[in-house]
Order: structure tokens, then sequence, then C-alpha cells
């Protein structure tokens, strides 16, 4: 029961990430004045993002951190895409978003995932 827990953990943990991607994408499509600043901030942060996520923060990543600043960056991160989904109009998202990061962490630290 314990591992599909932590199966299930780790599935979430995935599902944060692309949510973290698609909340910065949002937030761009709302924060531009014109549409071609829209699409690019929309499209182009997201990107960044997951380039960013991909070089530092992913399990098989390039460069691994130790793993308290490892923890600091990706809260630091999730939390941004919470603020962007409050940001572009999404309270409620935005706390369920947050309430799911934090208990996601939570259990990752607890099981050493």
């Amino acid at each position: 029961m314990l591992e599909l827990l932590k199966t299930a953990n780790l599935a979430l943990a995935f599902l944060l990430e692309l949510g973290m991607l698609a909340a910065y994408g949002v937030w761009g499509f709302h924060a531009g004045q014109y549409t071609l600043a829209r699409v690019a901030l929309g499209i182009g942060l997201s990107v960044l993002a997951a380039v960013f996520w991909g070089v530092f923060m992913a399990p098989k990543a390039l460069v691994s951190l130790p793993e308290w600043p490892h923890l600091a960056v990706a809260l630091f991160l999730f939390g941004l895409a919470a603020a962007a989904l409050w940001s572009a109009g999404q309270p409620t998202l935005a706390w369920i978003f947050a309430a799911l990061v934090i208990l996601n962490q939570v259990l990752m630290w607890i099981w050493k995932q």
C-alpha cells in the first residue's frame, strides 16, 4: 500500500510540474498588452521554465543541486506559479495548486523521493 502511495506522489509531482508550466503560460497570455506580447510571454515563459527545470531540477538533471537548495528553488518556482495563477484571476486554483505542492513536497521529503 505504501509503495502505491509513493508512486501516486511521484505522479502528482509530475502533474504539478506540468501545472507549473501551464500556470506560467496562463499568466503570460493574460499579461501582455498586445497579442504578440501575450503569445511570446505565454509560450516563452513556459519554455524557459521547462528548460530551467530540465537542467537543474529534474530527477536526471544535468546539474544536480544539493537537497536544501533544490527544495528552496522548487518551492520558489511553484510559488511563482501559484502567484501567476492568482495574478491571472484564478485565486481558487492558485490555492489548490499551492496546497497540493506543499503536500507533495512534504511527502517527497518524508519518503526521500
